[in-house]
């Protein structure tokens, strides 16, 4: 236990990693790599196996069709008879070929789906050399495949290889002395039968496996195979003792008490690399997923070991910078396990002993400071109420002077503008009603009318039940001063204004349209960027100032739309929620 606990956080992690997760994952894959290989082995070495045995009971189904084909004609009693007849003349052998033989030899075909050619040799010098029909004659008999069928001297049907007299591959063939009806008939009769080679090599290219097919003969002698690198056809009598076999899978199959192939082997052979690559396959299954169980869970732990040591260390780094009085907070995001919470309560510890401090040291210079600050305040405050007061009094002044000479439109004026102008100053009430703000609209619009004369007319429909809405102060108010100045104004012949307030489902909308000089796209641009500009007005007033004021209050609610162009007039809805 000492020992542990003089081991580093991470590196415990880690240690726990390898013992749990590691060594487990190598010894487990280790003992499954050896029972996957040895089963992939076994199952491949049977499959090959198999492959070998379909191929030998293939050959030996061609090779039985030709002893079936044989043993019919071996015991069929009018073919035998017509054989050992002696024509006088050959228009009788023709005769009896014609009404017999020939449908016998050339249409009796179920035995003879491999045969290449099937000849009677019959020692009849009376029967014609043709339509396989074969004289028995001298030349016949110093054949070597006569020889070869001598030497057998076996009653039952041979199989053999027949070799042209300078040893170059003729065919395999079935040969079969017809001596059924020997103690009746005194004719010496002999069938052979030759296979077709092409359907010997698609028997023997069944194995499905980089491998080679062996057709060993008596003697072991290579009479057929598929091995590219040794001449089968050839005189040279390949042994397959000789053939070297390092490395090489055997799999022999012999054909036992057959008597027709007593002495012939089918042989398989496969090298071992073969078999190892379908290990390799299991191998690099095995590697891939192991590597797989291993990186994921390193990766896991490796976040893990991260998200605990790193703040572990953070913990411990501004304790140290306590030491140097350096109350630094953790700027971590909040968590709830364990270091969460230490790092929750290590804050907490650097507030308190901050608040202490502030209390102890740094209280007494901050009530001072606070009220000289305030003290200050006071006196702007005075100050700024001295010269609103002042004019007031000035303008109320004035009035009560144009009452007394009966100049009451100026003093109407006077008192609009007054009222508009206290309006503005007091901005401790910041909402009004459609009705207060109405007023202003209507103070502006008098004072306006009393300067354009006749060059100004204006309209204005209110809604009633949109009197009694909520709304910013002043906010409807700048949209009815831009169109009378900077739409009415500029035109010679003077213009009106339309003003509409109305309720569309729970917003209060306002529109003032005009028919003034209009604004082109620029203009109309730099409105809408107002809804997007995050700069801070100051002291700046008018459509801006609205925008930006409705933007603080309403945020995304507010709607707002310009529809001008040039010699067109202006039309401006504004659209804010009945709810602030």
């Amino acid at each position: 236990m000492k020992l542990l606990n003089n081991i580093r956080l991470r590196n415990k992690m880690f240690l726990v990693y390898f013992l749990g997760v590691i060594a487990p994952i190598i010894l487990t894959n280790a003992i499954f790599y050896n029972i996957i290989t040895e089963n992939v082995k076994e199952q491949r070495i049977n499959d090959i196996d198999r492959a070998v045995e379909q191929i030998k009971n293939e050959f030996q189904l061609m090779v039985d069709q030709g002893v079936g084909l044989s043993s019919f004609f071996y015991a069929d009693y009018k073919t035998n008879e017509v054989l050992n007849m002696n024509f006088t003349h050959t228009e009788d052998y023709v005769e009896a070929y014609d009404l017999y033989l020939r449908s016998i030899l050339n249409n009796y075909s179920p035995f003879s789906s491999s045969l290449q050619n099937k000849t009677i040799y019959v020692d009849n010098p009376t029967l014609l050399n043709s339509g396989n029909i074969g004289i028995l004659s001298d030349e016949v008999r110093e054949e070597e495949w006569y020889k070869l069928w001598l030497k057998e001297a076996s009653p039952q049907p041979v199989f053999v290889r027949i070799e042209d007299p300078e040893g170059q591959f003729q065919s395999f063939s079935l040969l079969r002395r017809m001596d059924y009806f020997a103690d009746r008939m005194d004719k010496e009769k002999l069938i052979k039968l030759d296979f077709k080679t092409i359907d010997i090599t698609e028997i023997f290219s069944n194995l499905n496996v980089k491998g080679d097919m062996y057709l060993l003969g008596p003697g072991d002698r290579i009479e057929y195979t598929t091995n590219q690198a040794i001449d089968w056809q050839t005189n040279t009598k390949h042994l397959y003792s000789s053939l070297k076999t390092d490395n090489l899978i055997q799999f022999e199959k012999g054909y036992g008490s057959i008597s027709y192939l007593r002495g012939w082997k089918i042989v398989g052979t496969i090298n071992e690399h073969e078999i190892i690559k379908e290990e390799l396959k299991s191998r690099y299954f095995i590697l891939w997923s192991g590597c797989v169980m291993m990186i994921f869970p390193t990766v896991i732990i490796l976040i893990i070991t991260r998200s605990i040591n790193v703040r572990i260390i953070e913990i411990l780094k501004h304790m140290k910078k306590v030491k140097t009085q350096n109350f630094q907070m953790i700027m971590y995001g909040e968590a709830r396990d364990e270091i969460g919470q230490l790092t929750l309560e290590f804050n907490n510890m650097i507030m308190q002993i901050k608040t202490l401090i502030n209390d102890v040291y740094i209280t007494a210079i901050q009530k001072k400071s606070l009220e000289l600050e305030r003290r200050k305040a006071q006196l702007n405050a005075l100050q700024s109420q001295i010269n609103p007061h002042f004019l007031f009094n000035a303008l109320e002044t004035i009035r009560m002077r144009s009452l007394l000479k009966q100049e009451k439109e100026t003093a109407k004026m006077i008192q609009s503008m007054a009222m508009i102008l206290r309006s503005s100053l007091t901005w401790n009430k910041e909402w009004v009603t459609v009705e207060e703000e109405l007023g202003f609209i209507m103070c502006f619009l008098e004072i306006q009318k009393y300067r354009f004369e006749d060059k100004l007319k204006y309209q204005v429909d209110v809604e009633p039940e949109a009197r009694a809405c909520v709304v910013p102060k002043m906010v409807f108010l700048p949209f009815v001063e831009n169109a009378s100045i900077h739409g009415i104004e500029p035109l010679k012949k003077g213009g009106g204004i339309d003003i509409r307030i109305g309720i569309e489902e729970n917003f209060v909308v306002f529109s003032v349209q005009d028919n003034g000089i209009g604004m082109n796209g620029e203009q109309v641009s730099r409105l809408y960027d107002y809804l997007t500009t995050e700069d801070i007005i100051g002291d700046r007033i008018g459509i801006q100032n609205v925008i930006y004021r409705g933007k603080m209050l309403y945020g995304d609610r507010m709607l707002f739309e310009v529809h001008s162009g040039p010699g067109e007039g202006t039309r401006i809805v504004l659209k804010i929620p009945t709810n602030p």
